[in-house]
């Protein structure tokens, strides 16, 4: 039997997922989170075979969640089930410990599948994923690839509203530091101000309208 566990902060996409699990032979929800935070405290206590990882969430969100558990749990295998389509982020969550990246528009037969492959030792990406990937071309065009991983966590939390002192008090970073992270973004970007930053965000296709 290989358990997984769920981390997504929508409920409905959640309920979605453990149903078309649980109704597969050999696999099984053992539980869903609806925070980085969350998966982190469940990881030491109980270690699943596969988690689900969102990378956009409140709080510490999926990549420096995805980090923190590949410490913790390093036998569980971590696969990013995310709306972001974006050929910058596999090549990042792969290096911070994940084995595999699928899109939400991912057909069901493919995640079974791709769940099971990296139960297996395998790695695994969308071929949709792959395809981008392939294409160095795309990447280089894509200002956001050559930001940092903490970089693009504060990015995530920027364009959700949230502001410097709540971003330092999650992170547990002085105001002054996530500041200097922000400002550090703003030139790589060519970019001067929050608005810029999530209207270009959009524009790449690194947020969804919807978390705004």
């Amino acid at each position: 039997m290989i358990n997984i566990l769920l981390v997504d902060d929508h409920d409905l996409v959640r309920t979605g997922i453990r149903k078309i699990l649980d109704d597969e032979s050999g696999l099984k929800v053992i539980d869903e989170v609806e925070s980085g935070e969350a998966a982190i405290k469940f990881c030491k206590k109980t270690e699943p075979d596969i988690i689900l990882m969102d990378i956009d969430m409140p709080g510490i969100g999926g990549l420096e969640a995805t980090k923190k558990i590949c410490k913790i749990c390093p036998d569980t295998k971590i696969v990013m089930l995310t709306a972001q389509s974006d050929e910058i982020y596999p090549a990042k969550v792969m290096k911070l410990g994940a084995a595999g990246f699928l899109t939400k528009g991912t057909p069901v037969r493919e995640m079974v599948n791709a769940i099971r492959a990296v139960h297996c030792g395998q790695r695994y990406l969308s071929p949709e994923i792959a395809k981008k990937l392939a294409s160095e071309k795309t990447q280089s065009e894509n200002p956001f690839s050559g930001l940092s991983e903490r970089e693009l966590q504060i990015m995530f939390m920027i364009t959700r509203g949230e502001k410097v002192t709540d971003i330092s008090g999650v992170l547990n970073l002085s105001s002054k530091t996530v500041n200097s992270y922000r400002y550090r973004m703003f030139e790589k970007l060519n970019i001067s101000n929050d608005v810029e930053l999530t209207h270009l965000a959009l524009q790449h296709g690194i947020i969804e309208t919807k978390k705004l």
